[in-house]
């Protein structure tokens, strides 16, 4: 097994950052590292604020799609709008039969890998965090969706 070593990393805040590599060379591992769920043998991870995170593989949990996105935050049908518009899910919304109250997940209608990612993206968006960390979200979206999203 691979590991990382002599990583000395600063961030600066309202500052975009890419970490680019080959296939399995760690960059998982490293974010995985910052948000605290990797274990590491040797140094400081230091992070000041929120961290809203958007995985590989999203998670979807058996809900509808509004509480997969406010996930336990107050409704602000503002922000709502904004995170449905950035994360490209208004057609999708449209042309489901209940609309945000649609069921999703284990119990409910399933999603295809671009609307899981989009779905994950919105509620990491909604979050309304300090630090966003994407692992390769869009990666199962088509590209014409890529490019609204970016």
């Amino acid at each position: 097994m691979a590991s990382l070593k002599n990583i000395n990393l600063q961030f600066r805040k309202c500052t975009y950052y890419g970490i680019t590599g080959e296939v399995g060379s760690g960059k998982s591992g490293l974010l995985g590292a910052i948000l605290g769920e990797i274990p590491y043998y040797s140094g400081v991870i230091a992070v000041g604020g929120s961290i809203s995170y958007v995985e590989q593989e999203p998670i979807i949990f058996s809900m509808n799609v509004r509480d997969n996105i406010l996930f336990g935050k107050a409704f602000d049908q503002k922000m709502y709008d904004y995170v449905l518009h950035a994360s490209c899910l208004e057609s999708d919304l449209e042309i489901l039969d209940a609309g945000d109250q649609t069921m999703v997940g284990e119990k409910g209608i399933t999603l295809s890998g671009g609307q899981k990612a989009r779905l994950a993206l919105a509620r990491a968006l909604y979050a309304d965090a300090d630090i966003y960390i994407f692992d390769d979200p869009i990666s199962a979206v088509d590209a014409k969706v890529a490019r609204q999203i970016n």
